[in-house]
């Protein structure tokens, strides 16, 4: 028998079989999952990326065949040609377990090495191991899932979006670099010599011309770089869903996004999701959360007790009331019963965040604490009454600026909602966080920096505050999150040349110097620039999130490491030194780096 397929045709994938098949002949073509041979009696559970179905070669088979079958092995690639039949012994737990196919005649088009580790659905291979043979991972059937669902989800995003009037439009790869708050991956150009490319880190000015130039609702599925710390969630290249429209404010642009969130849960899990998305100011979400990404699957808000500690005389709090930071708390709402060892890991979770420490209470009839000498019957009362508390739940302070007590109080209270299992891993909670600080001041660059990008509007009641008070000024700019992770984040954009240069001027730009940054975009805005504004999902992320996956590596198809390298292709790599020498490039020797991965 010839070992050619040609002439030789799949009918059907394994998994799209069923008892309605049963007497008809099928060919069907993927790798060898199992091979048991029972003495005479051989089964084969053939795989493809719709699933798998048991192949059977009895006794009774020819010879030819059996000899075959003999021979197969573990992720050998197979053609096989057969009868569909109800099986004997049917398997609950396939999904073809109530059939299986009676082969005529089976072929190995390729052989296979023992794998470096098992294709199973569970299996618990090192995950450096895993990406090192990562095209051997995607074989397995929850990557494929994965992956198919990925699809999905950008399929039904671009059908949403074609049906709201979309057009998608492809922006280029190769542009300018500008400062847009992470560092670029650059690109040399071999034709003008010492000059670089830069690679997008998002398609944003591309997109503002596009309105300009009257393509009043552009969307496209784009990939972005950039060169920053990576974590679960965060990929030195991503794709995002990145839209824009004309003649909009913020409520069109999220009333549109809503619409597109609720159509791709739908299509893609069944899921409704309720509209319209609850919505909350940034300070508000700072208040009562510490994060502007907040989980709203749980309750424990945070509550300022700053008036009741300033009664004390204790120097944590005082210092920090005398400094203009505050005194916030959390009630971990039945967290008496946590160990004074798990209170102290609670503490040291806010020391991640840069706070000095927490203190905390249990304000029952013998009270516990980590400083109650400080406190008298009378104000534990009041921080009990304040905080909403019962003899069971544990007060959790952290005193220190606002910033600090807000970042520490905010991964606080998601830990502490872990720990007592609060937290329902199959919910989606959605809200808008909205009205965000225009600028936001770092302390490394002594100055104020644009939250978001210098391109943001500022809200028109706000504009008087501009030079004179930059750290009240709000911005027309809104993120979508989910379940306390930014989904996307999108803004109304300037669109008044002199609004836009007022803004440069306050970053720190001469108008020489945005002139040279960003003067292509400063020369099209003198030739009419509609009001404009726009959104972008974070597609991986948003993949993550839907499957409930741990790192966001899970639906990427070759994700790099938290070095940023590719442990399959070993990338990046040293080049040709002819190629630098065209380039104009002279590498200096520096310290090679550690290569070993480590996990997020």
């Amino acid at each position: 028998m010839s070992e050619s397929i040609y002439g030789l045709k799949r009918t059907c994938m394994c998994a799209e079989l069923t008892t309605e098949d049963v007497g008809k002949e099928v060919t069907l073509m993927g790798w060898c999952h199992k091979c048991r041979d029972l003495g005479g009696l051989t089964f084969i559970t053939l795989r493809d990326r719709t699933g798998e179905i048991q192949l059977v070669v009895d006794p009774d088979s020819e010879e030819v065949i059996r000899n075959k079958a003999s021979q197969v092995r573990s992720e050998y690639v197979l053609a096989a040609t057969g009868k569909v039949q109800l099986r004997s012994a049917p398997n609950e737990k396939m999904k073809t377990g109530l059939i299986e196919v009676a082969l005529t005649d089976l072929r190995i088009i390729s052989e296979a090495q023992t794998t470096p580790f098992y294709i199973e659905e569970d299996d618990n291979a090192n995950e450096s191991l895993r990406l090192k043979y990562r095209y051997l991972d995607l074989r397995r059937p929850n990557m494929q899932r994965n992956l198919m669902m990925r699809h999905k989800i950008a399929k039904s995003a671009r059908d949403y979006f074609d049906e709201q009037g979309f057009i998608e439009v492809e922006t280029p790869m190769l542009g300018k670099s500008t400062p847009e708050g992470a560092r670029d991956y650059l690109v040399p150009s071999r034709v003008k010599n010492g000059s670089f490319f830069a690679l997008p880190q998002s398609p944003q000015l591309y997109k503002q011309l596009l309105m300009l130039a009257g393509y009043d609702r552009y969307m496209q599925i784009a990939k972005c770089f950039r060169d920053e710390d990576l974590r679960a969630d965060r990929q030195p290249e991503f794709t995002q869903i990145d839209l824009e429209m004309s003649f909009v404010d913020p409520d069109d642009v999220m009333k549109v996004t809503e619409g597109a969130l609720a159509r791709i849960f739908k299509d893609v899990l069944d899921y409704e999701v309720e509209l319209p998305i609850r919505r909350i100011t940034w300070q508000d979400a700072m208040d009562n959360y510490g994060s502007d990404k907040p989980d709203l699957r749980f309750d424990m808000k945070l509550k300022d007790v700053s008036d009741i500690a300033s009664k004390m005389d204790f120097v944590v709090f005082k210092s920090a009331l005398e400094n203009g930071g505050s005194v916030r708390a959390i009630n971990v709402k039945g967290g008496a019963k946590f160990s004074r060892k798990e209170i102290d890991s609670l503490g040291e979770v806010c020391k991640t965040y840069k706070a000095k420490g927490m203190a905390w209470i249990v304000p029952s009839q013998e009270p516990r604490g980590s400083f109650l000498k400080f406190l008298t019957p009378e104000l534990i009362e009041e921080f009990k009454t304040a905080m909403d508390a019962t003899e069971e739940d544990l007060i959790c302070f952290v005193a220190d600026t606002n910033k600090v007590v807000y970042a520490a109080l905010g991964a606080l209270r998601c830990e502490a909602a872990k720990r007592l299992g609060l937290i329902d891993e199959n919910d989606f909670k959605f809200c808008w966080v909205t009205e965000f600080p225009m600028f936001e001041y770092s302390e490394e660059e002594g100055r104020y920096m644009a939250m978001h990008h210098p391109f943001t509007c500022p809200m028109d009641e706000d504009l008087d505050m501009l030079e004179s008070d930059q750290g009240k000024v709000r911005s027309k700019a809104y993120d979508i999150v989910l379940n306390g992770c930014e989904l996307g984040g999108g803004s109304i954009r300037i669109h008044d040349r002199s609004l836009q240069m007022r803004i440069f001027k306050l970053l720190g730009f001469t108008e020489a110097s945005a002139q040279e940054q960003f003067g292509f975009l400063l020369d099209a805005f003198k030739f009419g620039v509609p009001p404009h504004g726009g959104l972008a999902f974070g597609l991986d992320r948003m993949v993550m999130l839907m499957l409930n996956c741990a790192s966001i590596r899970e639906v990427i198809a070759f994700p790099k490491v938290q070095n940023s390298s590719d442990l399959m292709t070993e990338a990046p790599a040293p080049v040709d030194p002819k190629q630098l020498e065209e380039l104009g490039i002279e590498v200096s020797k520096t310290e090679e780096p550690d290569d070993d991965f480590i996990a997020d």
